[in-house]
């Protein structure tokens, strides 16, 4: 499952969003979990000191080689200097799944221990001062999308995103590719501002949206994260000491969090696996085709010199699949088509 974490800056979407990495970690279900913000926090919030969380690979240093891997064999794409961000699987594309062993995991990933459970950590990479003038952020979240795009998943396996703040994934399709957005939202005027921005743009996509509210302090301010995002509000955060504790480098075990934010983090779970009964892998791909295409015009023909319309496999759709098919995708008529491993 492929959940997200979004809200404005200082909303607290890094550090609930640590929360529920913790809390999938304690449950021992196989987690991924990736820091695609410009300010590269979820090290830390995960238990990582400043050097470890700097030392972290980047995603983005390593494109070419997550490019080469997932390219394949696949015929419609030339070379890895013609894959974007945006580019989808076809026949002969290798696919990636969360538990599974490969070159991009091994490259970009590192296994960090939490208390009884343990997560893969992926980080795109931190927008540097050399990248001002000749580069965009989005060039480096490219790595997360172009991963998503060829990721295929079950139930009780996650990936979660801590996301770039603000509205910023609307750049590219990035936004479309969760199961499940939480948008965290303090009770405040600026702090529910993110969300109609989020909720009018992802209207036409058909994307899961819940509202997560953060440092509510009593009835008035859950009231009005009610009146001003209705049914959309899952459920609130109030203070946490084990937060305090945490950031202040002091945490205890995460068994010791208050056992009303471990509530909140269990409807949070509840959330997640009751998205998977509305998973439509068509509709998936329908999207992600209709980004690509959108890109291919805009500005990616013009930067490859190639037309990229022509990576789209019509017959091609993701679709789930259990290790003994030995196959991750199907065509879009239903008929199996292997996927190159």
């Amino acid at each position: 499952m492929k959940i997200a974490f979004v809200g404005k800056g200082g909303s607290g979407k890094t550090t609930l969003s640590s929360l529920f990495i913790r809390h999938l970690a304690a449950a021992h279900a196989p987690v991924v979990a990736v820091d695609a913000d410009i300010n590269q926090h979820l090290g830390v919030a995960l238990g990582l000191d400043e050097a470890e969380a700097a030392a972290l690979p980047a995603m983005g240093a390593h494109l070419p080689l997550i490019k080469d891997y997932l390219r394949g064999t696949n015929p419609r794409i030339a070379s890895t200097e013609t894959m974007i961000k945006t580019t989808p699987p076809g026949e002969g594309s290798r696919l990636l799944r969360i538990g599974e062993d490969n070159p991009v995991y091994q490259a970009c990933a590192r296994t960090l221990r939490l208390d009884d459970g343990a997560v893969r950590l992926m980080a795109t990479g931190p927008f540097t001062e050399s990248d001002l003038g000749v580069a965009c952020y989005h060039s480096k979240v490219g790595a997360i999308e172009l991963c998503l795009n060829h990721l295929v998943d079950g139930p009780g396996e996650f990936i979660v995103v801590d996301m770039t703040a603000g509205s910023d994934s609307f750049a590219s399709g990035l936004f479309t590719r969760f199961d499940m957005t939480f948008l965290v939202a303090e009770p405040t005027r600026k702090g529910v501002s993110v969300y109609r921005q989020y909720k009018e743009y992802a209207r036409d996509f058909d994307v899961a949206l819940r509202v997560v509210g953060n440092k509510v302090q009593g009835p008035d301010d859950l009231e009005f994260l009610r009146a001003e995002v209705g049914d959309d509000l899952l459920v609130a955060f109030g203070h946490s000491n084990w937060v305090r504790a945490m950031e202040k480098g002091r945490a205890s075990r995460f068994e010791e969090l208050e056992e009303t934010n471990r509530d909140a983090l269990r409807a949070l779970r509840d959330a997640v696996d009751a998205s998977y009964e509305r998973r439509d892998w068509q509709r998936y791909t329908r999207q992600m085709v209709h980004f690509h295409l959108k890109n291919a015009q805009s500005w990616g023909n013009a930067k490859t010199g190639a037309d990229l319309a022509a990576q789209v496999d019509p017959a091609f759709a993701l679709r789930e699949f259990t290790p003994e098919e030995g196959s991750a995708a199907a065509p879009a008529q239903g008929t199996a088509c292997s996927a190159a491993r």
